[in-house]
């Protein structure tokens, strides 16, 4: 079957789900399968939903930070340590210094025995805030969200290898399933000539060096259904692993020789202009250079100061009984100034680092733009060149098939020689693969077109 002549067409938006233009539904099927169970996309999934958990760690710093508190602990004071400094009444017994009506001193319990133990429980609440005068913790979520989504385009960028990938593997295996009936056909011829042969030596018209001729090439095309089988056997494993299926799980589901998908009579590719808007490599490459971007603000942010506002209150009485009274509460309240004076150098260090990223991170932007230019120019002509070996092929196995009829016609009449008939044989199973191959790289060709453009996600 002569696939049509396909012609891109600028005018229309790229098809998400490109692989629906060979109209197979056993490729679609195949498709879905590995869009809901393959493991790489699984494994991009849970990239994704990290970053996602590391920009909400991020946010986190932009609201204020509360938490409660409650302790126990029995404790003693130190004689001889910073309480000595503080003195009281020595005729105070000692009992009276841990029911909370006497301060703590030597004199309150002389000789060895020193200060006693007491209880000391307390709760309360804290809470603090950085006040982002200067960005750091904006410049900070601005980083984290575009790594996020930087790691979202990757996740697509997956998606769309996978998808192309797939299509790939499933036409190189039909063609092999075609390369494997188009032997079989040569067999048949191949055995019919090795009976002629047998009849005409019987008749004393052919000698044994046509029958050995004969014989040879019907050996020669038994020996590439091996090799074919084996081609067959890793298409199926390779694609039964892009949908996590084990070995030899697709070979009752793709048995046969189903045909070549053949192309559309257009191919949407959309405007060059919207190849950055397609391609999410380029997309992803962007939000790295945003993210980098952002981290010289937050370098630049750490050379100023940063205040905090902060309090608390606690309730902490040294019996348990005293827990619940007014007089137990104690609070605190105020900002808190974090200046850098002296960093040995670090902070500098930091935001040239963080300066060299960015410049990297365009590089890396600018390479990939190229790459995928590349990339699609190169799958344009791969397409366009595919198809013009496709048309003279054909032409190719036309003629071939007629040489054939014709030496198998002269030689039965014996105004031929047998080795035309097996020159000529030999040259029609040859166009013949070579049409079949021609084939499949014009299927091909359109999967690696969408890869390059980015086709096989849709905008959210």
């Amino acid at each position: 079957m002569t696939p049509r002549k396909s012609h891109p067409d600028e005018t229309a938006p790229v098809e998400a789900q490109w692989w629906k233009l060979y109209q197979d539904p056993v490729l679609t099927a195949l498709e879905q399968d590995v869009l809901t169970a393959n493991l790489d996309l699984k494994e991009a999934a849970l990239h994704f939903e990290q970053s996602r958990a590391e920009r909400r760690i991020a946010a986190a710093a932009r609201l204020p930070h509360a938490q409660g508190a409650a302790s126990y602990a029995r404790e003693r004071a130190s004689t001889n340590g910073i309480l000595s400094l503080l003195g009281t009444e020595a005729d105070r017994d000692p009992a009276q210094i841990a029911d909370g009506t006497q301060g703590f001193g030597p004199a309150a319990a002389a000789g060895p025995k020193g200060n006693p133990a007491f209880n000391l429980p307390q709760y309360g609440l804290s809470a603090s805030w950085e006040v982002d005068l200067w960005g750091h913790v904006r410049r900070q979520v601005e980083a984290a969200t575009a790594s996020m989504k930087a790691m979202q385009e990757m996740q697509r960028d997956t998606l769309v290898s996978l998808m192309a990938e797939t299509a790939q593997d499933y036409i190189a295996l039909r063609n092999v399933q075609a390369q494997t009936e188009i032997t079989h056909q040569s067999l048949d011829i191949a055995h019919h000539s090795v009976e002629l042969t047998v009849l005409r030596v019987t008749q004393g018209t052919a000698t044994k060096l046509d029958l050995a001729y004969a014989r040879g090439q019907l050996h020669g095309f038994e020996a590439r259904l091996p090799q074919l089988h084996r081609e067959e056997v890793h298409l199926l494993n390779a694609l039964a692993f892009l949908m996590a299926r084990e070995p030899g799980a697709l070979s009752q589901r793709l048995a046969g020789h189903g045909s070549i998908p053949p192309l559309p009579a257009s191919i949407p590719v959309g405007l060059p202009s919207q190849l950055a808007e397609r391609r999410p490599d380029i997309r992803a490459a962007q939000e790295r250079l945003h993210a980098a971007t952002a981290t010289i603000g937050v370098a630049m942010a750490d050379f100023f100061p940063r205040i905090t506002l902060s309090g608390s209150l606690d309730v902490q009485a040294l019996q348990f009984s005293g827990l619940g009274s007014w007089a137990s509460r104690q609070y605190g309240f105020g900002p808190t100034v974090t200046i850098p004076l002296f960093e040995g150098g670090k902070l500098a260090g930091q935001l040239a680092l963080r300066r060299l990223q960015e410049k990297e991170a365009a590089i890396a932007l600018q390479r990939t733009v190229l790459h995928a230019w590349e990339e699609v120019d190169d799958a344009m002509a791969d397409l366009g060149t595919a198809q013009e070996r496709h048309d003279r092929l054909s032409e190719a196995v036309t003629e071939s098939e007629t040489a054939v009829q014709v030496a198998q016609l002269q030689y039965a009449q014996g105004a031929g020689d047998f080795l035309n008939v097996l020159t000529t044989q030999n040259g029609l199973l040859e166009s013949r693969s070579a049409l079949s191959d021609a084939r499949a790289e014009v299927a091909v060709s359109m999967a690696r077109l969408y890869r390059a453009l980015g086709g096989g996600w849709t905008r959210s």
